[in-house]
């Protein structure tokens, strides 16, 4: 009983990620996206721009030494993880058809990202 109530939770999860992934609304964020950091709190480095690659609502990213994972909901919201070697960051923010912005923190650190559609 446990385990077929299990096995249906689990396809029903597949069954809802299917779904969300497939939305052509998430899509409409599909692309390259160029990503200005600033910091505005703490002593890191002041700013970096970095390019992100958005596909199907997934966030991924497009440099070889700053590994980022996210989501992107129908309504432009996005959240983000940024890694650099032992560094991480979080962010959140709202995309919109051409352009986003948003907040970051991470350690001792935080500031504002702002985001344009290449």
């Amino acid at each position: 009983m446990l385990k077929d109530i299990r096995g249906r939770v689990i396809a029903g999860a597949f069954a809802v990620s299917a779904i969300l992934a497939a939305s052509p609304a998430a899509a409409s964020f599909d692309g390259t996206w160029t990503v200005s950091i600033i910091t505005t709190k703490g002593v890191c480095d002041a700013g970096m721009a970095l390019p992100i690659q958005i596909s199907a609502g997934r966030v991924a990213s497009g440099h070889s030494e700053v590994s980022v994972s996210g989501r992107v909901a129908e309504s432009g919201g996005i959240t983000v993880a940024v890694i650099q070697g032992l560094k991480r960051a979080f962010g959140s923010g709202k995309l919109a058809e051409t352009s986003g912005s948003g907040t970051w923190r991470g350690g001792l650190c935080s500031g504002t990202w702002t985001a344009q559609r290449i």
